[in-house]
């Protein structure tokens, strides 16, 4: 009795890699594994890439729009079509300005995403679940592995953003330190210069933890869908099926196999028999082959079976040993037989027309 619950209890651990039907079926349902640090560093390091390279661009259109807004929009009288004509220009001025900058984010995001999961679109995962409301396994979800996982990774983020940003200030800390002696148009440069240097070098940091963070959560994901050896024998009998009821469907199939060719027998010309343990029942129709063929055959209990029900229509039985094996042996139910066996059977087919008085 022990041992049978040591096996059975060994049986329920989860200690199987997922089989290929569990992945797809959790990835339909939009589980898959993901490092969303990942994808906001990607975008992080993409931005601060891309304003180290227009940053200079952008700050003198931002100047022009300011500008010519002074110069134009200050002179115009404020009514509701002026207003309507300033608020629409100024949103088209930012538009353009700010247009490549948010593409190129948008397109970092959708990048990173795509290399960690490729394309995955469902709505699994925002429908509502009644579980998730559950106190009890929200007070787990709280104090589990996985939420002191994250603890770390943010503590992790802010020491990496911080460490970042106190590098490139002591780096610079002579040109930090005469910023209180310039005037603000000279300093504007610098402040700028230094902050694209501080999201560059902390993007960099983060993007580190995020490579790890995604393998952390691969780890995690595949852990989680571990499967029990009696989950992967329960898996296997609901894709191939019970069985016992296939065996039952194939039992059936037998059966009706076996009606449907004893059918045939009562109208078969003769049944050439070995004479206890084959019988062959043939058939010639000049409408459906050009040579007899085969309608029924069996051995032994079948043979019996053939023999009685040709009895008891009168199909003439012919004993005939090596014809009868061989017949068993090379053709199928339909089958015609074969051509060397054309002489034997046509001397059998004419006994058996003459007995019938058909000639």
């Amino acid at each position: 009795m022990l041992l049978k619950l040591d096996l059975q209890f060994f049986a329920g651990e989860k200690t199987e890699k997922a089989t290929p039907k569990k992945k797809q079926d959790s990835r339909k349902k939009g589980q898959v594994a993901k490092s969303q640090d990942l994808n906001t560093a990607v975008s992080l390091l993409v931005l601060f890439g891309f304003l180290s390279a227009f940053a200079a661009s952008m700050g003198r259109d931002i100047f022009h729009m300011f500008q010519h807004s002074i110069e134009y929009y200050m002179l115009m009288p404020v009514t509701e079509a002026n207003l309507k004509t300033i608020v629409f220009e100024v949103m088209e001025q930012c538009a353009v300005i700010l247009g490549p900058f948010m593409g190129v984010a948008m397109a970092a995001g959708v990048i990173a995403n795509y290399a960690q999961v490729g394309w995955l679109v469902t709505g699994e995962p925002i429908k509502p679940k009644l579980e998730k409301l559950d106190p009890i396994k929200g007070f787990k979800r709280i104090f589990s592995m996985r939420a002191i996982v994250e603890l770390l990774k943010s503590i992790l983020k802010i020491g990496f953003v911080g460490t970042a940003a106190f590098v490139i200030l002591w780096i610079h800390i002579e040109d930090v330190l005469k910023m209180a002696l310039k005037p603000i148009e000279d300093t504007l440069p610098l402040v700028g210069t230094l902050t694209v240097q501080m999201g560059l070098v902390a993007a960099a940091a983060l993007l580190v933890l995020g490579v790890l963070d995604y393998f952390y959560q691969k780890f995690d994901f595949e852990k989680s869908l571990r499967m029990s050896k009696q989950d992967i024998k329960d898996e296997h009998k609901n894709s191939e099926g019970d069985p016992l009821i296939k065996s039952r469907i194939r039992q059936t199939q037998r059966e009706m196999a076996m009606r449907r060719m004893m059918q045939e027998v009562p109208d078969a010309d003769v049944v050439i028999t070995n004479p206890t343990h084959y019988a062959i029942a043939l058939k010639y129709d000049e409408s459906k082959l050009d040579a007899p063929y085969v309608v029924a055959k069996g051995t032994d209990y079948i043979a019996q079976k053939i023999k009685l029900i040709a009895k008891e229509n009168d199909v003439t039985m012919v004993e005939n040993r090596p014809l009868a094996r061989a017949l068993h042996d090379q053709t199928e139910i339909g089958d015609a037989v074969p051509e060397e066996f054309f002489k034997a059977i046509a001397e059998i087919l004419a006994y058996v027309y003459r007995i019938k008085n058909k000639l």
